[in-house]
């Protein structure tokens, strides 16, 4: 009897002390120069925040869902304590508890649409704990989840949808991929003017000597797109890719001719500036 009650407590202790790690889990941090400004919890969250109800359809678990949520603008309002335009100034990485990052940028971020999932909704409201598992992984996206509800925001390349978030940090994405920077080029130039688009439009698809998005080809080494293609046609690929080839490449009729050029300019000036990974010893 004395093994058994013993037993029984031990089991008792341990299921308190992972419902109090899943508690403790369940806290969004946001962080400034490597350090953390504000830590809010999920009552926290939907006291300020403005909380509701979000259907959408989610690419990671390939169907309509509905989440518990709260407007991204605003939760990152409350952690960082500056308004929306000073906020979208910003560069962001998104840390998952499994050590991925995302990086975005403000603009991208305070876009209306954008959503931090608490909880699925639907699982809430039936009496089911947790949620369900997500991606080819089948993982827990615990404890918090950004989603996009508006048409168009579906595709994980363009806009971040990182899951199991644990951390929202202001970062440079230049410090993340330094091997991306035109650092050669005169301040306020073109070539850093096509920079800020790079880092708004495309680092989440396409690397530059080999750091960024792998979904895309890579634009620089061995050869840079410059190097094998006319900046006229760079410029009406980006602008609409499906009037070249069915591609899964999104169209960015919103960029203005200038903004196409300092594009180019940018790739020009990474031309000179190669560091290919795959000839480095």
């Amino acid at each position: 009897m004395l093994r058994i009650g013993v037993f029984v407590l031990a089991v008792l202790v341990l299921a308190g002390l992972a419902g109090h790690a899943v508690a403790e889990d369940a806290v969004l941090e946001f962080a400034r120069d490597g350090a953390v400004v504000r830590r809010l919890d999920r009552a926290a969250l939907e006291k300020g925040c403005g909380v509701a109800t979000v259907e959408l359809e989610d690419p990671y678990y390939g169907r309509r869902m509905a989440y518990v949520a709260c407007p991204l603008a605003k939760v990152l309002e409350m952690g960082f304590g500056e308004a929306s335009q000073q906020l979208a100034a910003h560069d962001y990485l998104l840390r998952a508890r499994d050590g991925y990052v995302k990086p975005a940028t403000g603009r991208r971020l305070m876009e209306p649409g954008g959503g931090l999932a608490l909880a699925d909704a639907r699982r809430e409201k039936a009496g089911e704990a947790g949620w369900a598992p997500i991606d080819r992984k089948q993982v827990d996206p615990a404890p918090f989840y950004v989603v996009w509800s508006q048409p168009g925001q579906q595709d994980t390349n363009v806009y971040p949808w990182p899951y199991q978030l644990v951390r929202i940090e202001v970062g440079s994405i230049a410090a993340a991929y330094p091997e991306i920077v035109p650092r050669t080029a005169a301040a306020g130039s073109e070539a850093w003017r096509g920079f800020d688009t790079f880092k708004g439009e495309c680092v989440a698809c396409h690397a530059i000597n080999g750091q960024g998005g792998k979904v895309g080809p890579e634009l620089n080494v061995p050869q840079s797109i410059v190097e094998y293609r006319p900046a006229e046609q760079i410029k009406a690929y980006v602008y609409d890719p499906e009037t070249f080839r069915h591609t899964s490449m999104p169209a960015h009729r919103h960029l203005t001719p200038a903004q196409l050029d300092e594009l180019v300019a940018y790739f020009r000036a990474m031309s000179t500036l190669k560091r290919d990974p795959g000839r480095l010893p």
